[in-house]
């Protein structure tokens, strides 16, 4: 007999690329003490590999300690030294494919770079813990991109793999984004802004989101 379960789509926040190593991690701290975030991705962004592992080291304690995903990007090594919860892969099918051979078992591997249906369902069939609709730093306007909306809405209908869309920088049209049923909504400058406190930023999208519940037939 099949049931009717709700769960409320939850956030999922970016790191930006302006701040880095401790000074974002204090930031990251006031965050997560807003209230509820899945997981933190830690992109690259320009740091090279020194760097982005000190950032790593920075911020996955920080997270961990909220009993939040820690998702590392790209690089295996650091992700692996700094004992990050997972590894968000965006440079192509082969990859996800090894990653989620290598990690998958013990660790969060999600996948980016969906950018058409066909590309999204070429990475789906690594099967990945979730799938990323949107560019790290897209989200420069106050809405979410239409593309990445349009994908999320079809992809959340269809697939059973959870996704996370790309959000606006503002936090009032989150819920254009969580409409699409997406499970996972991600926000970066919408909290991370200098002239936004993170934390309240967090409650607030918190508090639009338990407006939004995800219907899933078992």
């Amino acid at each position: 007999m099949s049931k009717n379960t709700k769960e409320r789509c939850r956030l999922v926040l970016i790191a930006p690329a302006d701040e880095s190593g401790a000074a974002f991690a204090a930031k990251l701290e006031v965050a997560l003490g807003g209230g509820d975030v899945a997981s933190i991705i830690l992109p690259v962004h320009d740091m090279d590999e020194a760097a982005y592992q000190k950032h790593l080291e920075a911020c996955v304690p920080v997270a961990q300690a909220h009993g939040v995903a820690a998702i590392a990007v790209g690089d295996t090594r650091a992700f692996g030294r700094v004992k990050a919860d997972g590894l968000h892969v965006d440079s192509g099918p082969g990859d996800l494919a090894e990653a989620v051979e290598r990690f998958q078992e013990r660790h969060i591997v999600g996948a980016g770079g969906a950018e058409s249906r066909h590309r999204a369902l070429e990475l789906g069939e690594a099967r990945p813990d979730y799938m990323f609709f949107g560019r790290f730093g897209q989200d420069t306007h106050p809405g979410p991109h239409k593309k990445n909306l349009q994908l999320a809405e079809w992809w959340a209908a269809m697939i059973e793999i959870p996704c996370i869309v790309m959000g606006g920088n503002t936090m009032e049209t989150l819920g254009e984004a969580a409409e699409t049923g997406a499970e996972f909504v991600a926000l970066s400058r919408a909290v991370f802004n200098d002239d936004t406190d993170p934390g309240v930023a967090v409650a607030a999208a918190n508090r639009i989101l338990e407006d939004y519940e995800l219907i899933e037939v078992r």
